[in-house]
């Protein structure tokens, strides 16, 4: 018991000290919980320096967003996946059509071929064709084919007379009258004029694949745009997503920022307030708004 209490036994000295370091404590305690050590600090902004900071930060994040946009590089079109293709601006359908093709084991060896099978525009396979890449024994089978396929052009006064010299009532026959014009070139004039309703346009002639422009320039030689076509515009303000995506000229990028648009302005009063739309392709206006209207 004795040896208990003299581990308890203090010092006056002691006790002071041990009684001055909890009065310590309880004290800073009390001190930080009530006074506020913080200082609100007002900092004078510049104006001028903030747009000019802002300014800067949209131009990096301009320069960034054009550094993450798609980039093309030359690649094997047999193994397009769904992704791929959505880049590429092919369609659903156009996509499942190669899908489909390639599930019975079967391969496109030609960008006519692909086109075939997909059933993708001539605009758009003008846009990716250039970046096919076929194994090298396919390419020297392409030219060896090429190479056999000789076109006897019969002379000017074994044809047929023309049964219209306007571009847009010639028929198969009437375009093979052109030197340079084979079967499958015509063939491919008749279903993109058919795709258009007919060529309004010079310029909507040298969208067909595989045209040149000399062969273009002599198809002007003896056809012209006699009268233009009748086409039926779509209402932009009450068309479907659907309606909008099937018109030419338009991708599924640009619907959606068409409708995107439409969500913003409730209801375009003029057509051409299209142009306003970020990202718009205004070197394709004159050829879209043949298409559309606004009421």
């Amino acid at each position: 018991m004795k040896k208990i209490k003299s581990h308890l036994w203090y010092t006056k000295n002691q006790r002071n000290g041990i009684l001055f370091l909890i009065t310590s404590i309880v004290g800073i305690q009390l001190l930080f919980h009530f006074i506020n050590f913080e200082k609100s600090v007002l900092i004078a902004l510049d104006q001028t320096k903030i747009k000019t900071y802002q300014t800067q930060l949209d131009s990096l994040r301009k320069i960034s967003s054009a550094d993450k946009k798609f980039k093309l590089y030359p690649f094997n079109p047999n193994y397009i996946s769904d992704y791929k293709g959505y880049q590429l601006g092919m369609k659903t359908k156009e996509i499942d059509r190669l899908l489909a093709h390639r599930k019975k084991r079967l391969f496109v060896n030609s960008a006519k071929e692909f086109q075939k099978i997909t059933n993708i525009s001539d605009s758009l396979l003008n846009t990716i064709a250039p970046y096919f890449k076929f194994p090298d024994w396919v390419q020297k089978k392409n030219q060896q084919n090429k190479k056999k396929i000789i076109f006897k052009s019969q002379p000017r006064s074994s044809r047929v007379e023309l049964s219209s010299t306007n571009i847009n009532a010639a028929t198969l026959n009437d375009l093979l009258f052109v030197d340079g014009v084979d079967e499958y070139l015509a063939d491919r004039i008749i279903k993109y004029r058919s795709k258009l309703q007919g060529f309004s346009l010079p310029e909507q002639l040298f969208e067909v694949w595989d045209l040149d422009k000399v062969t273009g320039i002599k198809i002007f030689e003896t056809f012209s745009i006699v009268n233009k076509p009748i086409i039926v515009k779509t209402n932009i303000n009450t068309a479907s997503f659907k309606e909008i995506l099937s018109i030419p000229y338009i991708d599924y990028e640009l619907c959606l920022k068409i409708f995107d648009y439409k969500d913003e302005v409730a209801e375009l009063q003029s057509i051409s307030e299209i142009k306003n739309i970020e990202g718009f392709p205004l070197e394709n206006y004159t050829r879209i708004v043949l298409y559309l209207h606004a009421e």
